[in-house]
């Protein structure tokens, strides 16, 4: 399975926002990640939207990331981000194997033991040692 760049982009604000435990701008994130400023704020208003980021606008805003989000599974946000849709479209165009074809559900069973793997490890497992220490020293 390949994650999407926004996921990637996502996962890296979420472990660094978590290992900081402070306000934090776009600037800040997207300097520290090394990410595009326009990629980091359309992640962060998807971020945002579930509750996993808290924003505060205007001269002294920024991203905060709220203590339930630590006990949030990476398996959860790698769901929102990429969805749940099979990971080959058999419909378009029609397959003529879907009858009989065992390759589908083969890869849905990967497809679920990839998100139960994820499912294991929540935010703060991330920015466990030594990692943390990395994240704090980005910024």
């Amino acid at each position: 399975m390949h994650l999407s760049r926004a996921t990637d982009i996502a996962l890296r604000i979420l472990m660094l926002a978590a290992a900081q435990r402070r306000q934090l701008t776009i600037d800040e994130l997207a300097a520290a990640l090394n990410v595009p400023r326009n990629h980091v704020a359309k992640v962060v208003q998807r971020l945002q939207r579930p509750g996993w980021l808290t924003t505060t606008r205007g001269r002294g805003g920024g991203i905060s990331l709220p203590d339930a989000t630590l006990r949030t599974t990476v398996g959860r946000i790698v769901r929102d981000f990429e969805g749940t849709a099979e990971v080959v479209d058999c419909e378009s165009p029609p397959c003529p194997l879907s009858a009989a074809c065992r390759l589908r559900g083969a890869l849905r069973t990967a497809q679920e033991a990839f998100f139960a793997s994820l499912d294991e490890v929540v935010l703060q497992d991330l920015i466990a040692p030594p990692t943390g220490a990395t994240l704090l020293s980005l910024t």
